[in-house]
């Protein structure tokens, strides 16, 4: 079978939409714009995952800190007993979260909504 002009246009289309559609649809789902922190269900604040900023979250029985270092968000500190929230280690994507479940803490990370509670 020999191939024609046409048959090279049309693969030359397909391999053009697919590269456009990984670009557009892959970077969206990788890198997310912001860091929501939560805590007890009620936002604590929200930040620009490019800026680079320590917050300490204070709690009756302790403390966690949680900094957002060169694009990517990670539990520093934590005073609950098991501290698998700090063991998680870094997040950078859009959906990803971190949780402490004796603090009732929520580090996730969003597609880059600011909202006024930032600090």
């Amino acid at each position: 079978m020999k191939m024609n002009r046409r048959d090279f246009i049309a693969i030359a289309v397909v391999l053009i939409l697919s590269v456009a559609g990984f670009l557009v649809f892959g970077r969206s789902q990788k890198d997310g714009g912001a860091v929501r922190i939560t805590s007890g269900g009620k936002v604590v604040g929200t930040y620009p995952l490019g800026s680079d900023k320590e917050i300490k979250i204070p709690f009756e029985n302790g403390e966690n800190t949680v900094v957002i270092k060169d694009g990517s968000v990670y539990m520093k500190n934590a005073d609950c007993p098991d501290r698998h929230c700090v063991k998680q280690g870094k997040i950078s994507k859009s959906g990803e979260a971190i949780i402490c479940l004796p603090h009732k803490l929520t580090v996730e990370i969003t597609g880059g909504e600011i909202d006024a509670v930032a600090r």
